[in-house]
């Protein structure tokens, strides 16, 4: 809701049929509604930890940034976005102030993975660059990559190891032929249907390292999510 707040007048001219610009909703409601989940959000998160309340409202301010401001910056919004993703992964680590301490890498490879899907959703209307999809296929391989040492790493022998590395070759399956596409032909429909992909296939990196620490019944747990997001999928746009 505060991203459609904050793009509404360039909403209004390159995409009519959002919510704000179509009257579906108005602005104020939309930002109201974004402020109430925000703060409801680190409210939430403080019941957990202090430590946890303190990622949320990191979170909460990086949402912000990149929404107002940093969205329009072609290092730093891709940076941002990240940023606000690795964090949320953190999130239900924080819970564990030590376990946090030794964990929050893990971070780094949501952090790098929508940086580069959010790096390319800049091309989504007038069409992208080959170098920034070059950026976005390196950026995935390094994601796979540590997610791949992460798996072979698993504490949950061999079950553990054995999902978590076919994830891995599925979500590698589903990305890069579809970022690989982007940088052959760079075209605004082609790339939101890599950045769709992109994003719809969050789910299986973070089932990949639910599997490789938590086991598969966690993995299985988490991929059931991706069933829901798929299904809203349809009903309004996710890029």
């Amino acid at each position: 809701m505060l991203n459609d707040f904050f793009d509404r007048g360039v909403d209004a001219i390159e995409r009519p049929e959002r919510p704000i610009p179509s009257g579906r909703v108005t602005a104020g409601r939309a930002a109201t509604l974004g402020a109430v989940l925000l703060v409801a959000g680190i409210l939430a998160a403080s019941r957990a930890s202090r430590m946890s309340g303190a990622v949320a409202t990191a979170i909460a301010s990086f949402v912000l940034l990149y929404d107002a401001r940093a969205k329009r910056h072609p290092i730093v919004g891709p940076l941002c976005m990240g940023i606000c993703r690795g964090l949320n992964l953190l999130l239900g680590v924080s819970v564990n102030s030590a376990a946090l301490v030794i964990l929050w890498p893990i971070g780094l490879l949501s952090m790098l993975y929508i940086a580069a899907v959010t790096a390319v959703s800049r091309g989504e209307v007038h069409g992208g660059r080959q170098g920034i999809a070059t950026f976005a296929l390196i950026s995935l391989g390094l994601v796979l990559a540590g997610l791949t040492v992460t798996a072979l790493g698993s504490v949950i022998r061999p079950l553990g190891q054995i999902a978590s590395l076919v994830l891995i070759a599925v979500l590698a399956y589903r990305v890069l032929p579809a970022y690989w596409r982007v940088r052959r032909n760079p075209q605004p429909l082609v790339v939101r249907h890599a950045v769709k992909t992109g994003v719809l296939s969050l789910v299986l990196l973070d089932a990949a390292i639910g599997a490789a620490y938590a086991g598969p019944a966690y993995a299985a747990v988490i991929l059931a999510t991706g069933l829901v997001a798929g299904s809203l999928a349809r009903l309004f746009s996710v890029t």
